[in-house]
């Protein structure tokens, strides 16, 4: 008979001695070397995907970076061209990009005492500033109504609502005018501010309802857990979250408020104290107006500069407010 009680005590012993030696030989993996398919003997050498990929969205970056770049230069290119001109020195011709050998503030005060703009530029404060306050103050709502509230008629009344964004405000002076005589507001402020209002009414509801579709829908019913009105609703919670969205169409109603011509011209004919700064600007046009282009064009940056100033001052949420309503849950 066969002892195979010593060879398996030998082999348990030699096991144990060997695991004991050199632990987790038996459970660890073998890992293979990556394969890699060498190059055929004379063929061009080829770069990785990841760096033909990498090379390539460098490249469209630096195209559209230069492309922005060209696009701020021709933008830019005007306003820079009558700023020169205005620091020239009165009655010289400057044309083009021609820098003066030193700086003259003598056109804008000519410019200021001429065109009368410390009465133009303080009405179109006014007339800019309550016609941003006024559409805001209804459009707000109305786009809350629009985007979170069902009711008889919304979609038509939305549709005809939008038909306002694609009229020709050009169509409707005539009609406001006469419809300003009959209440008696020609050569008034209310004749500058309740037309435009109507005008930007379109514009403000449909940028509000889009940016209030856009909020979650979970935020408006927790708040109506917790017991808040439709009201509460949209002071304490949608509100907040609105300001970059108001601060945008703040700036862009200011914007098409402050450049307003056509308006001022045909409702306020006969009343030189409400005169506008656009309209303060053309005192400066025609031939019997001045004809140095240094005065005129110190006019020009006279009435640009507000608005100049307001772009600056909003441009932080003034991307943000574009993109809101971007993303909708």
């Amino acid at each position: 008979m066969t002892d195979t009680t010593g060879t398996t005590g030998t082999a348990g012993t030699a096991d144990t001695a060997d695991s004991t030696a050199r632990p987790g030989r038996r459970n660890r993996p073998r890992v293979r070397p990556p394969y890699r398919r060498r190059p055929r003997r004379g063929a061009p050498h080829r770069p990785p995907r990841r760096r033909a990929v990498a090379d390539g969205s460098r490249r469209e970056s630096l195209l559209g970076h230069a492309l922005l770049v060209l696009a701020s230069l021709v933008a830019l290119y005007p306003f820079v061209q009558i700023l020169l001109v205005a620091l020239h020195e009165p009655g010289a011709r400057a044309t083009g990009l021609s820098i003066p050998s030193s700086v003259h503030l003598d056109n804008f005060a000519t410019a200021w005492r001429r065109g009368l703009f410390s009465e133009a530029l303080t009405n179109s404060l006014l007339v800019a500033a309550a016609v941003v306050a006024l559409t805001l103050l209804i459009c707000v709502p109305a786009g809350y109504a629009f985007a979170c509230f069902r009711f008889p008629l919304r979609g038509p009344l939305l549709a005809l609502l939008m038909t306002g964004l694609v009229l020709p405000y050009e169509a409707t002076v005539i009609p406001l005018s006469y419809q300003m005589r009959e209440w008696g507001l020609l050569d008034t402020y209310w004749a500058l501010i309740l037309p435009q209002v109507g005008l930007s009414f379109a514009l403000g509801t449909f940028w509000m309802r889009n940016f209030f579709a856009a909020v979650p829908r979970s935020l408006r019913e927790a708040a109506e857990l917790d017991g808040a009105t439709r009201l509460q609703t949209l002071r304490k919670v949608l509100l907040p979250l609105s300001v970059p969205a108001l601060t945008t169409l703040a700036a862009l109603l200011f914007l098409y408020a402050w450049n307003e011509f056509l308006l001022a011209l045909v409702l306020v004919p006969d009343n030189p104290g409400l005169r506008t700064a656009p309209l303060a600007l053309s005192f400066f046009t025609g031939d019997r107006r001045t004809s140095d282009p240094g005065v005129t064009s110190a006019a020009a940056v006279l009435v640009a500069l507000p608005v100049l100033a307001v772009y600056v001052l909003l441009q932080r949420r003034f991307i943000s407010g574009m993109l809101s309503g971007a993303v909708r849950e």
